[in-house]
Formats: structure tokens, C-alpha cells, sequence
């Protein structure tokens, strides 16, 4: 399988999203927060999974990914998620 991931950072003035992908989610959190991730990530270690998808295929997967970090994308992120935001 295949995942493609929100991330938000939980810091109380931060409203950082980040969005990613890999084959083993759970592996790829832990690095996240253990300061491994990409450069995002490395900034705060107060991020917590918000949203998944998953994919039997990579191109599929990585598709999502690339339209997720659009502008249109992550318009859907925050629509999909109203109900999350508006509690924060």
C-alpha cells in the first residue's frame, strides 16, 4: 500500500499543514516525530496525523500528493476537514 498524509502542527500559534507520502506510514510518523523529516517537519516536533488516504498503486498515490500540495488541493484539505478546523 501506499499513503498519502496531512500532518498539522499542534503548536498553538502554528496552523502549518504538511502533506506527504510514503509506503509505511506508520514508520514514516515516527520519523516525522523524531525530527527526521523533511525540512518542514524538522522545524516542530508537535505534528499529528489529521487525515490519510491510501493506494494500491505509486503513480496513483503520488498523484494525490502532487494535487494535495496545490492551491486547489489544499482548499479540498481545509473543505474536507472543516468540522477538524473549527474546533481548534
Amino acid at each position: 500500500m501506499y499513503y498519502v498524509y496531512v500532518l498539522r502542527n499542534q503548536d498553538v500559534d502554528s496552523k502549518s499543514l504538511y502533506i506527504g507520502f510514503t509506503e509505511d506510514l506508520r514508520r514514516r510518523l515516527a520519523e516525522h516525530l523524531q525530527g527526521k523529516g523533511g525540512q518542514t517537519t524538522r522545524k516542530g516536533k508537535n505534528w499529528k496525523l489529521i487525515y490519510y488516504e491510501a493506494y494500491l498503486l505509486k503513480a496513483d498515490a503520488l498523484g494525490r500528493e502532487k494535487f494535495l500540495k496545490s492551491g486547489s488541493g489544499r482548499r479540498y484539505v481545509y473543505k474536507q476537514l472543516a468540522h477538524y478546523f473549527s474546533e481548534k
